[in-house]
């Protein structure tokens, strides 16, 4: 098996990475083939993947500049994965020069990826830690250097959390977080779930199941279940929603004047709550 060049040292490239994975399916290219093979291999199940990949980020882009618009110019952004084109820190940027941005992730390809491209850049940083010791993130020497924990932060959970199982505790998590911030601060979160997939559960369960088997397992949450990370914050209108429902910018029309979506892209759940 050939090593890219820009793999970092230590890496074991035998083995799939989720943060790898997502990389495929939004066309990056900072994946290998043990990557591409499982997500091949989860879209024989459901072949619509990169499209619910592509609605994620969009919301994370319309969530982003919400958040500006609303004051708050601080992201933490944990479980950020491989960057591609449309980071948070360019979109934030561009809302307001001002922003300033902490990656996290335990990817080391991720953290080594991210640490290349913002190198130079004196209002973002990269963290290696993990979502299950928000103590490790929260008192993280980039943390501690880029953002004021006394004034509104954003803190993005996006396609992050269907990755911990409840044995991990993601509420507590979460919780743990949110405490951590001050009033005014937003949760941005996506959460994968059987609902809303144009797909049975058995088949959809398939693509489940790839995940399991590369011991990285994808737990599928149901609405209720997931609006619990929640608990602290004020939902933001429209609420806990499919993503595309999310604040829409303009829709694309088809020739007949309907608005054109993938029935994929309504696949699991997309909020933003402001912490009281």
């Amino acid at each position: 098996m050939e090593r890219p060049a820009w793999a970092p040292p230590g890496i074991d490239i035998s083995v799939p990475s989720v943060s790898r994975i997502y990389d495929y399916y939004l066309g990056g290219s900072h994946n290998f083939e043990v990557d591409r093979q499982a997500a091949r291999r989860a879209m024989e199940f459901m072949p619509g993947l990169p499209k619910i990949m592509q609605a994620n980020r969009a919301f994370m882009r319309r969530a982003v500049r919400h958040a500006v618009a609303e004051g708050v110019t601080q992201f933490l952004d944990i479980g950020s994965g491989i960057p591609t084109f449309g980071n948070v820190h360019e979109i934030a940027r561009a809302a307001s020069p001002e922003a300033r941005v902490v990656y996290v992730d335990h990817d080391p390809v991720a953290v080594a990826h991210s640490q290349a491209v913002l190198a130079g850049d004196d209002r973002s940083g990269v963290v290696a830690a993990d979502l299950r010791k928000p103590q490790d993130i929260l008192t993280a020497p980039e943390v501690g250097r880029l953002l004021d924990l006394d004034r509104p932060v954003a803190l993005l959970l996006v396609a992050v959390l269907h990755f911990l199982e409840d044995a991990d505790d993601p509420h507590a998590a979460v919780a743990g977080l949110r405490d951590a911030l001050a009033p005014g601060s937003l949760l941005i979160l996506t959460h994968a779930s059987f609902e809303g997939i144009p797909l049975t559960t058995e088949v959809a369960g398939g693509a489940v199941g790839v995940y399991r088997d590369i011991r990285n397992p994808l737990v599928m949450r149901t609405r209720e279940e997931i609006a619990r990370f929640f608990e602290g914050f004020e939902m933001l209108r429209p609420g806990l929603v499919s993503m595309p429902d999310w604040r829409p910018d303009a829709p694309e029309r088809g020739e007949d004047g309907e608005a054109q979506e993938d029935p994929y892209a309504f696949s699991g759940f997309a909020g933003v709550g402001r912490k009281a």
